[in-house]
């Protein structure tokens, strides 16, 4: 019974990971081509003109983190399991309002069932997780116009790698290779990204803003929590035993075999919101340009 609802989620994820796919990239065409018509109107810009392709910006961001799964099951504002957000990436810009977009990120969340309306299964964890994404942003204004404030939207594909661990008798311990539901799973899933920010510029080539940023994990297991509490014979050592079930800690009857854990029809996710820089780097000729800017000739 636990197989065949393990086999339908699979298929169920494959293909709602299929339509976003197919979706993202409808829409990517639709603003890629919208936003190739701008080039048709590059004398409105006048003799500032630069062309667009190949500039180069790098970006970072500072900001938190959010999770949301199976041990969140509602908005706890005392507890809600924030934890820091960090990127580093680029920009290459592709047209007047398109760049394609590369980072790497870094990222903290926890969260803790006891402060949950399902508080009697006692479940908790954090994980500290690197992630790389590449994707497309569109700005609503072009690079041409040089708008002082710039709101956008982006999306992309990229991976995370899972580090969940759980706390116990004071030593943190890392719960994947514990197989507490009594299966090993991907550490390495698909993440889809999506979200919004604006740009403020401050020079020439500055420019700082906020970002909202949401990551549609490809996985249920960002907190080893997605099925059904397995037979405890089955799991490898006494640790993944209590760390599988830890009702009786909070003097709760134990699990049985087959109940549910977790929710295998809905996936985890994350959420960033960051303060963001860009600085421009620019190509040969902005280069050329910002000299005939500093040194006229008369």
């Amino acid at each position: 019974m636990n197989q065949d609802l393990l086999i339908h989620k699979y298929e169920e994820m494959k293909i709602t990971f299929m339509r976003r796919v197919l979706l993202f990239f409808m829409v990517l065409f639709g603003v890629l081509l919208c936003a190739d018509q701008t080039l048709a109107q590059r004398s409105k810009f006048g003799t500032k003109y630069i062309p667009p392709f190949g500039v180069v910006s790098v970006m970072g961001g500072v900001g938190v983190a959010y999770y949301t799964g199976e041990l969140s099951d509602g908005v706890n504002m005392k507890h809600l399991g924030l934890g820091p957000s960090l990127s580093l990436g680029g920009l290459y810009r592709l047209t007047e309002n398109v760049s394609a977009r590369a980072e790497i990120r870094f990222y903290q969340v926890s969260q803790d069932r006891q402060f949950s309306k399902k508080f009697e299964k006692n479940l908790s964890f954090r994980t500290r997780n690197p992630d790389i994404s590449l994707g497309i942003q569109a700005d609503l204004f072009s690079f041409n116009q040089r708008a002082k404030v710039n709101p956008y939207l982006f999306g992309g594909v990229g991976v995370t790698y899972l580090t969940p661990k759980a706390k116990l008798d004071g030593t943190w311990h890392s719960l994947a290779p514990l197989t507490t539901e009594g299966a090993s799973y991907n550490r390495i899933p698909l993440v889809l990204t999506g979200g919004l920010g604006v740009s403020m510029s401050v020079s020439d080539r500055l420019g700082v803003g906020l970002e909202l940023c949401n990551n549609f994990l490809q996985s249920d297991y960002l907190d080893d929590v997605s099925t059904f509490y397995p037979n405890p014979d089955a799991l490898p050592s006494d640790l993944a035993r209590r760390l599988s079930d830890r009702s009786s800690e909070i003097g709760q009857e134990a699990q049985q075999p087959g109940w549910i854990r977790g929710n295998p029809k809905s996936n985890d996710a994350y959420l960033f919101f960051q303060l963001r820089a860009t600085y421009l780097i620019g190509n040969r000729m902005q280069a050329i340009e910002r000299r005939k800017t500093k040194c006229p000739k008369f």
